[in-house]
Order: C-alpha cells, then sequence, then structure tokens
C-alpha cells in the first residue's frame, strides 16, 4: 500500500484521517506475556535487541494481538552510545549502565564501533517483510540531548545535573559531544530508512530538564540538523519529535526543528496544543499511561477528550510516554475499541 492509503501514514503526511490511526510506545515489551516468554528463553535485553530473528518476532507481536496503525522497531536509544564506542550493559533491577560516563572520560577515549548498529538493519529487513500491508513500520533513535545525559553519567538520572553542569561549565566539549551522537543518529537512521523503515522518531525524553536557552541550544538546534541531514537524503520520509516535558517551549520545537509530526507528552493540555501548534501540522499522543492501567469510565472520558481536541487536524492516537509493565491486556483492547469506535 501507498503513503497516501496507510493510514498512520496519510497522517503523518498532513492529511486528517476518518478514523484516528493508533499506536503505543513501548507497545512491543513487558506488560505482553508472548514478550516475557521470548524474554525468558532469550536471557538479558540485549541479547534480544541483537537478535534479529527474535527482535523482528518482538516487533511483530503487538500488531498480532492489537491490530496497531504502526509498528515500531524493538530496540534501545543506547545502541547510539554502543555504536560510539561505551560498553553498554543492562543491569537488572538498576536499567542501563555506560561506561567510561564521559563525565570522567573524553570522548576523544572512544573508538567507535558502527558495525555494532548492523543487527537492527536485520530486524528491520525481517520486520518489513513481515508486516501486514496496512500498517505502518517506525523507526527511531534518540535525541542527542537525552543520548548525552546517559553517556556523560554513564546511568539515567532523575534531573540530569552532571549533564547539566558539564554543558554549562565545558559547552565546547559537550557540544563535540552532542555532534558525534547527531552524525551518528543520521546515519543509523538513514539505514533504518534504507532497510525497510516508513518513519521515524526521535525521542527526547529528557528534554524537560533543561532552561529555555538550554533547550534551545541542546535540543532546538541538534534535531533540526537531524531533521535537515535526514531530509537531505530521504525526503520524502516523515520524522515525529518527542520532546517530553518541553511544555510551553513545543510552539519553536515545532516552528524550529522541521518535524513532520511531534508527539505530546501526557501532561500537555490537548485542547491547548491544538491552539497552539500549527494547525496543519500533525500530533500525536497523549493519554496518560496510568489512564489505560485505570480502564473503565475513566479511560474512555480521556480517550474522548483527546479525540474531540484534536478532530480538526491531522492526530495519531499514543500514550504520552511508554506503556507500563503492569497494563491490562484487556484495557488496550478497550483502547483500540474507543479510539476506533
Amino acid at each position: 500500500m501507498s503513503a497516501r492509503t496507510k493510514p498512520l501514514l496519510s497522517v503523518l503526511n498532513g492529511r486528517k484521517a476518518e478514523k484516528t490511526p493508533i499506536w503505543l510506545m513501548r507497545q512491543a515489551g513487558r506488560y505482553l506475556p508472548e514478550y516475557r516468554a521470548l524474554r525468558a528463553e532469550k536471557g538479558g535485553f540485549l541479547d534480544l535487541v541483537y537478535d534479529p530473528d527474535a527482535a523482528a518476532e518482538v516487533t511483530l507481536q503487538p500488531i498480532r494481538r492489537f491490530g496497531f496503525d504502526g509498528a515500531i522497531l524493538f530496540s534501545d536509544i543506547l545502541i547510539v552510545p554502543h555504536a560510539l564506542g561505551q560498553d553498554l550493559t543492562f543491569v537488572a533491577g538498576e536499567g542501563p549502565r555506560l561506561s567510561p560516563p564521559l563525565v570522567d572520560a573524553a570522548l576523544a577515549g572512544l573508538e567507535a564501533v558502527p558495525q555494532r548498529l548492523e543487527p537492527v538493519y536485520r530486524t528491520v529487513e525481517k520486520v518489513a517483510a513481515g508486516l501486514p500491508p496496512e500498517t505502518s513500520f517506525l523507526g527511531f533513535a534518540g535525541s542527542p540531548w537525552t543520548v548525552a545525559t546517559y553517556m556523560v553519567a554513564g546511568q539515567g538520572s532523575r534531573d540530569q545535573a552532571e549533564t547539566r553542569r558539564l554543558a554549562y561549565r565545558d559547552p565546547g566539549g559537550f557540544q563535540a559531544i552532542v555532534d558525534a551522537i547527531a552524525t551518528m543518529t543520521v546515519d543509523y537512521l538513514s539505514c533504518q530508512i534504507e532497510s525497510g523503515v516508513e518513519a521515524v522518531q526521535l525521542f527526547d525524553s529528557w528534554s524537560g530538564s533543561l532552561s529555555p536557552a538550554q533547550f534551545e541550544k541542546w535540543v532546538v538546534a541538534p534535531t533540526a540538523a537531524i531533521v535537515s541531514a535526514l531530509k537531505a537524503r530521504h525526503p520524502d520520509v516523515p520524522v515525529i519529535g518527542f520532546p517530553k516535558g518541553a511544555g510551553g517551549k513545543l510552539p519553536a520545537y515545532a516552528r524550529e526543528t522541521g518535524v513532520d509530526a511531534i508527539g505530546l507528552d501526557e501532561t500537555v493540555d490537548p485542547l491547548w496544543a491544538a491552539a497552539a501548534l500549527p494547525r496543519d501540522l500533525p500530533v500525536q499522543g497523549n493519554l496518560d499511561p496510568l489512564a489505560l492501567i485505570a480502564g473503565g469510565e475513566a479511560l474512555e472520558i480521556a480517550v474522548g477528550c483527546i479525540i474531540s481536541a484534536f478532530e480538526e487536524r491531522p492526530h495519531i492516537f499514543n500514550l504520552g510516554h511508554g506503556i507500563l509493565p503492569d497494563t491490562p491486556l484487556l484495557h488496550v483492547e478497550q483502547l483500540v475499541k474507543l479510539v476506533r469506535r
């Protein structure tokens, strides 16, 4: 099917849909029993990510179960720093660890290993061959600011204090880290596109921790550079930007980055977003993941408010962040029915 006839791609290209398309961030993951079974069989998280057969299976699982309009590649944003030369491990119950952390080490000390990305491209090829013809295929990467916070600190943090201090103390050195991430990300997303994805999303999960001036420097500017470089190579491939926590800075992000669509987190008022963002800009979101866990009437009311707010513009239904592991499957089924009703 063409981009015009695939519901999700059609919306990303600026067309308002008769029925709102839907996919969910982290839709391939721990809330699914079939995922948990495969994870137990394969071992650690990275063992899944770097096994093209397993990663393709995980990507396809939620499509088979729920028939979402979009499939998103099963991978992780920290694949890029791994390819830049940092060691990457996932510690049970604690999350990812990158070493050496760049708060104590120099970027120049890393030796890039771009071949670490090759299994991801094989995964893309396998998924593209197995998707239903009406389902759009999305690739993704982390945006430079968010990826840099992990590279600098060596792990996630609540307020990204170490990275923010480094950005103020040594803006030139931090710019070099951001530039290296951006360069690798352009190549990474371009190869995903060449392997079969039809749109890409940039996740900036920690953009909400920055002041307006720092947001312009470390979120807007590198995102704009990535979008420009991708458009030079793949002018017809839509790019979704998801600057979580951006709040009132969303209109500037929409104007200045060149993204084709913008993802909204659950803290954004849909009515405000509908009025503040360009009328022809597709938006994606923004159900609270906890409303999905609640289900029932609370879910029905929340879905209705979002659909109503965006009924006059191109809109893709999604969560305001990733689906949570304790989400009941019946509530996901209820959500799909409500959106398509």
